[in-house]
Formats: C-alpha cells, structure tokens, sequence
C-alpha cells in the first residue's frame, strides 16, 4: 500500500527581529516533529543560517528554489531573496517589516497553488509592516483578502474555544460597528468552522454581551436588548445553538464558558484576556472560514527576548500541531459531505 504523503506546512517567518525564527526552528529541532509533516519556511538559506547560528539551534535543512521542490522528511527553505537582511534582534526597523512581508506574500502564494496545504504564521510588527502595498492591521485582514471565504478570528486551546465579533478597532467604535448582519455572519462561520473543522455536529455557541452586565437591561446601554437579543432568538429559532447575550465580568470566572463548544466576544480584550489567562502559553490563533488552514501561536514578536534564546516554542508547536488536525477535519469532512451522486460518478470514472 502507498503511503499518503505528509501535509506539506508552510511557515511565514515573521518579523527578523523578533522571535518567529526562533519559535519555528526550535519547533522543528526535535526531529520527531517530522514524522507529522513537511515543514517548508520562506526565507532564505543564508537568513535561516544566521538565525540558527546566533541562537544556538541545531538543525540541517534543504534549500529549494520554489516550494514545488520540496523534499520530504526534511525542514525546507524556500529561497524568497538572496540579499541577506540586516537582523536587529529586539528592534522593530523597517528592514524587518519588509522582510516578514516577503515571506508571508510568498506563502500565501504557495498555498493558494497549493503547493503547500497548510500555513502558520510567525508573528509580525503591525507598525513595521505597513507599506504602500500592505495596509492591513495584521495578518487576518490580509488573508481575508487573499483567501476565498469569509474570516473569523479564532482562538483555540483544546476545548477552549474564542471567537470575536470585532478584532482589531478602537473600543469607541465597537457598538457602532455591531451589526445584525455582522452577528448573524460571525455566528454562521463559527458554527461551520465547529463542524468542519473541529468534527462537532451540533456546536452550542455563547455571546458576550457589548455592555457591562449585558446593559442591565437598558440602565448601562442599550446594545444588549436591541441589537444582541432579537439575533440570537431568531438564529436558534432558525435552529443554531446559540445563547446569550452573558456579562463577560462572571463568565469565564464561573466556568460557564466549560458548557458551550465556543463563545464569541464582542471584541478584542474581551475575548482574549480571559482567553491567554486560561490557555497558559499554549493557546493557538486560527483564521476559520477561509478556503485555506492558517493557525497562528497566540503571542507577538516578544522583541524583548529576541535574539537571547529564551523563547518558549509551546505555543508555535500548538499551532502546527492544530493546523495539522483541522486540514485533516476537514478532508474528512468535505468526503463524508460530498454529493453521493457526485461519489458514484467518481467511483465509476475511476
């Protein structure tokens, strides 16, 4: 019987300066890692042995010029560029921004030709990286854009489960952009994301409220009741698993979050706080409801210890480890969903 070829992962090195060198090779410095796939990072042969040399790691690598030569059972380097970059470690430069940019353009190319199967990302300079060709606030917004599909910030440690309504605006403008339409849209793609991608058929799904206390029934704001409410009755109405909206002050703190498959926050602080105090370093970003598997560790460039050697890859392994199951979940998923007649034409063509 022919063995099935290991899924080919794909890694964006981030910003130079920081630690996504350091997270991936040290990753990949247990050779075991390996056995659960074909690592291909975009960067450069002399970038890679530079980093490797001032962090003291240990690998052998296999350099290619495009990801479609690729050897198995060994960490490849895709050549993106043959300059060799000036590394400030800790520094946030323009250099760096640049650079991080290369690999991830070169990555998300590669995946949508499929070429790799899946991608994770080292972290990125927000600031840094914006140029006249890439005014994203960070990776999501670009891969939205890149990537068929409709994304949700997700962050994932084993069963805890974090979407977002809104990520990455200004609180100020939180209440106003919280739509009907964007509820019923987050709500829709994390319940296909939960079936799709984590194998469960009947996901139950929580709301944080906008207000403190869900707006004390009108005395703190009026969101709650006229926005949240009215959705979340007609979507499980319409059959979806969905309740809320819940005070986000109680709700983790009560383990109410342990009885829903996954919870959606009104935005940034309020979902991840909470979730990078109880994922401990282990937790994993995932942009669910695009057409391609991206997973991301739940840290940023960590400047302060770049270049020291003390990064902790826990969470960067997670994250390769996560992108592995939900490229599998979903095979398996698209298989058993296929159109029967559409199988039986298969088999007989075949």
């Amino acid at each position: 019987m022919k063995e099935t070829p290991k899924i080919k992962l794909g890694i964006s090195i981030g910003d130079l300066n920081g630690i996504g060198c350091e997270v991936a090779l040290k990753t990949f410095e247990d050779a075991r890692m390996l056995d659960f796939c074909t690592p291909v990072i975009f960067a450069s042969n002399k970038t890679i042995s530079q980093q490797k040399s001032d962090l003291g790691i240990d690998i052998t690598f296999n350099g290619v010029r495009d990801a479609s030569q690729v050897v198995e059972g060994k960490i490849n380097i895709v050549n993106v560029w043959k300059e060799v970059p000036n590394i400030e470690y800790g520094k946030a430069t323009e250099e760096g921004g640049k650079y991080a940019i290369k690999s991830l353009r070169a990555a998300v190319t590669a995946l949508k030709e499929e070429k790799i199967d899946v991608l994770v990302t080292a972290p990125i300079n927000k600031n840094n990286v914006q140029a006249d060709d890439f005014k994203f606030p960070g990776h999501t917004d670009f891969l939205a854009q890149e990537l068929n599909g409709e994304s949700l910030m997700f962050m994932v440690a084993d069963t805890l489960r974090v979407g977002l309504l809104t990520d990455h605006i200004a609180v100020k403008d939180v209440a106003q952009a919280i739509t009907p339409k964007l509820i019923r849209h987050k709500v829709t793609t994390m319940e296909k994301s939960l079936q799709m991608d984590f194998g469960i058929r009947r996901p139950k799904i929580a709301l944080l409220g906008i207000n403190p206390h869900s707006g004390d029934n009108g005395t703190i704001g009026e969101e709650d009741d006229k926005i949240m409410k009215p959705v979340i009755q007609e979507m499980f109405n319409k059959g979806t698993l969905v309740y809320g909206p819940y005070s986000a002050d109680s709700f983790f703190g009560s383990n109410t979050h342990a009885q829903f498959d996954a919870i959606l926050a009104a935005y940034h602080d309020q979902g991840l706080i909470p979730f990078k105090t109880l994922s401990f370093g282990k937790g994993v970003n995932y942009t669910a409801g695009l057409e391609r598997v991206r997973t991301s560790p739940d840290h940023g460039t960590a400047y302060e210890i770049a270049g020291k050697g003390k990064a902790d890859e826990s969470s960067f392994k997670e994250a390769v480890f996560m992108a592995i199951k939900v490229f599998k979940n979903r095979s398996e998923y698209m298989e058993l969903t296929q159109n029967p007649l559409q199988k039986q034409k298969t088999k007989r063509a075949s």
